[in-house]
């Protein structure tokens, strides 16, 4: 049951890693955009003081820790899909809360499925277990 939780912890902390770096790259974007191409050095100092790209780093570390945690014990055939699908439709959808990027009804049945398909292969993980 923890190493479940651990995944959880490890996929909601994935997905607010890569939002929390979204924000970031958003800033650097905003401050730079006087300037028609941005020098990656340029670019690269302003990420590493970055309060946003900061706390997405520290998350990804701390997403590192509770996933080796989960594959103590946890399938990495059953864990994997579920972090990277899940992960997904919390970041397409955080992305289409917090950033205001659209999603065609397309994309919604899609990640519907994607979920779906999760599903069945959890279950069927269970089950063979």
């Amino acid at each position: 049951m923890i190493h479940t939780v651990a995944l959880a912890v490890a996929l909601v902390l994935n997905a607010t890693a890569n939002l929390m770096i979204r924000a970031g790259a958003r800033g650097i974007a905003a401050k730079c955009s006087s300037e028609a191409t941005v020098p990656i050095m340029l670019a690269m100092k302003a990420a590493i003081v970055n309060p946003w790209i900061i706390g997405g780093v520290v998350c990804f570390g701390l997403n590192l820790a509770a996933y080796s945690y989960a594959l103590t014990k946890l399938p990495v055939s059953m864990a994997y899909p579920i972090m990277v699908s899940v992960g997904y439709a919390i970041i397409i959808c955080g992305a289409a809360v917090w950033f205001s990027e659209k999603l065609s009804p397309l994309q919604m049945v899609g990640v519907g499925v994607i979920l779906a398909g999760v599903w069945l292969v959890a279950s069927g993980m269970v089950k063979t277990a």
